[in-house]
């Protein structure tokens, strides 16, 4: 039979996982073509407002392969109901036999996003930070925080959210960190003190424009995960020395980089992914005045690899 996992036991099982090193491994297998992930299947929502993604896929070599279901309706709060929610399962890849259902109700994705920014950032941000600055006060903001004091020291940072009750909310869930947290309802705020920024929300707009970004300056975009949502405008991309992504597949469908290059802004010959930039030095930021870019949209490695490091510290029946 397979074990069935609630959030509680998930989160105690991560206190034995170091998920950095495992996100890191499964972005290196994926770009060298040793993973198996499909498009992604999508469901998108009008009235209200939300969209489902299912991400599947394995690792050759491997134990398992993983199917994640997670939704996001940005008008839940409204009801008194988190955003986001989803569960993974882990079957078996010798037998297809399901091993595990891990109602994770969307932390796992959260967290393994959360750690793919602190990735892009140990190999893309530079080496001094000035203050971080986060677009989207929500729950990604708050660890996207977390995760890159994992490998960048910084002890300010700036945040843009959409209101001051939301800011208020953050500024009070993050006072034990001992960061400096200042707020802002203007994006070109983050931009003018910031220079490693990661934007986290689902908005259909641009909300940084390339006039405000200085040299030297890494950004992380992981909220425009569809075809619809956008963050940055396209000129950012244009002005960047290097633009990364997780996914080149991927970034053809979703992302900044599918809104970039459908706007003639960038092409596509000098995309690299993730994976390659951490196996090879050579494509890492060159110098503190690059302005360099990293596109998120969300790799199935990324849930295959979470997933099974819970499965396995929960007891692997």
């Amino acid at each position: 039979m397979p074990v069935v996992v609630p959030l509680a036991e998930i989160k105690k099982a991560l206190a034995s996982v170091d998920p950095l090193p495992l996100i890191e491994e499964g972005f290196v297998a994926y770009s060298r073509g040793l993973a198996v992930v499909p498009p992604v299947g999508e469901l998108l929502f009008e009235d209200p407002p939300g969209d489902v993604h299912i991400k599947y896929g394995y690792i050759r070599g491997g134990d398992v392969y993983v199917v994640k279901i997670a939704s996001g309706f940005v008008d839940n709060p409204k009801r008194g109901l988190p955003s986001g929610d989803g569960l993974m399962l882990v079957f078996d890849r010798s037998t297809g036999a399901l091993r595990a259902v891990l109602l994770d109700e969307g932390h796992l994705t959260n967290l393994r996003t959360a750690v793919a920014g602190a990735v892009v950032a140990k190999y893309l941000a530079p080496r001094r930070v000035t203050a971080a600055g986060i677009v989207g006060a929500g729950v990604q903001g708050r660890m996207q925080l977390e995760w890159l004091r994992r490998v960048r020291a910084f002890d300010e940072a700036i945040v843009w959210g959409l209101d001051e009750a939301e800011l208020a909310a953050f500024s009070r869930d993050m006072a034990s960190t001992g960061l400096r947290i200042r707020t802002t309802l203007r994006a070109e705020d983050v931009a003018a003190a910031a220079n490693l920024i990661v934007t986290c929300t689902p908005s259909t707009r641009p909300l940084l424009e390339a006039a405000w970004i200085r040299p030297g300056t890494h950004i992380t975009a992981v909220g425009s995960d569809t075809s619809e949502k956008q963050e940055l405008e396209a000129a950012i991309l244009a002005r960047a020395d290097r633009v990364v992504v997780d996914s080149l597949s991927q970034s053809e469908l979703r992302g900044e980089v599918y809104k970039a290059v459908s706007a003639g802004a960038i092409g596509r010959g000098s995309l690299v992914e993730l994976g390659r930039v951490i196996d090879d030095p050579g494509l890492r930021r060159a110098s503190e005045d690059e302005i360099t870019v990293a596109d998120l949209t969300g790799v199935a490695v990324q849930d295959i690899k979470i997933s099974e490091a819970v499965w396995r510290a929960v007891g692997e029946p």
